[in-house]
């Protein structure tokens, strides 16, 4: 006599959920990390903003004979910017609107003796500033 025991193939309920609770496991460690890199990329994007900014106008006052009162304006600084266009549209704080020229640096370029800075500024959020150690 032959029993016959019906099993299909597939997974058991208990597998399903040891493979579920791994995925989200793994999701709860890398989520965090993803959002800390992601944070930390902006940060660094917009201090290498902050020295071309300020290497630009060095090289305006260079070369316009301008001494450490001189104020640079948007326009002024835009031009010895090397990688942007006439309108400066790839310069911007990455936590500003995209594609506006110079969003986040409006306003903050100062005078020859100041160092650039974000408007975007945030101790907790968006730490980005140049300080004389950075350049």
């Amino acid at each position: 006599m032959k029993m016959r025991t019906s099993r299909t193939a597939g997974f058991t309920l208990v597998e399903i959920m040891i493979v579920v609770a791994i995925i989200g496991l793994l999701a709860a460690i890398a989520i965090p990390n993803f959002v800390h890199a992601r944070q930390v990329s902006q940060t660094n994007a917009c201090i290498n903003n902050l020295r071309q900014i300020d290497a630009a106008k060095q090289q305006w006052a260079l070369e316009n004979g301008q001494g450490s009162a001189a104020v640079p304006g948007d326009a002024d600084v835009i031009t010895y910017i090397g990688r942007t266009g006439a309108n400066g549209t790839d310069i911007y704080c990455p936590l500003g609107a995209k594609g506006t020229a110079m969003d986040g640096y409006t306003g903050n370029i100062g005078d020859m003796s100041t160092m650039p800075s974000c408007g975007n500024y945030d101790a907790t959020s968006h730490k980005a500033s140049l300080t004389p150690s950075e350049q």
